[in-house]
């Protein structure tokens, strides 16, 4: 029996993939907990419209992914309060990341797509990524310089 899934199953297949499974597995379990739906006629005409407009989406996506990582070749520069020891106060996190890049390249960038590799405890460069969804990803290197 063929279904088009509305969510993400594990060991079958993602959202809105049409796949074949046994009849009592889609009648009694995935239909009923709404992970699919029958892959009627109708239902093929809307996944294919919908498959469509995901492409749309998908190429819009990477028209600003690219246009993001153009204005993030250069590196971005935070500043930290440092002791005598040379240590920071604290750490670097992707709130402040976050916020100079705001600052810096007028890019707002939600700090939990942000990851930063090391854990930064005293100045100097560093590089984290900056994850879009669906593998694309851009490494941005940044300097942390003391106070």
């Amino acid at each position: 029996m063929k279904v088009i899934l509305i969510k993400e199953v594990d060991n079958l297949g993602g959202a809105h993939e049409v796949v074949d499974v046994r009849p009592g597995y889609a009648r009694n379990f995935l239909i009923p907990q709404k992970y699919a739906i029958e892959a009627s006629a109708s239902n093929m005409k809307v996944q294919e419209e919908r498959q469509k407009q995901l492409a749309k989406k998908e190429a819009k996506l990477l028209e600003n992914i690219a246009a993001v990582k153009a204005a993030l070749e250069n590196t971005v520069k935070l500043t930290a309060k440092v002791g005598e020891n040379g240590k920071i106060f604290g750490s670097v996190t992707s709130i402040q990341l976050a916020r100079a890049i705001r600052e810096q390249r007028q890019f707002d960038i939600d700090r939990r797509r942000i990851s930063i590799i090391d854990e930064i405890k005293e100045p100097g460069s560093y590089k984290a990524n900056i994850d879009f969804g669906k593998d694309h990803q851009v490494e941005l290197t940044f300097d942390v310089v003391a106070e």
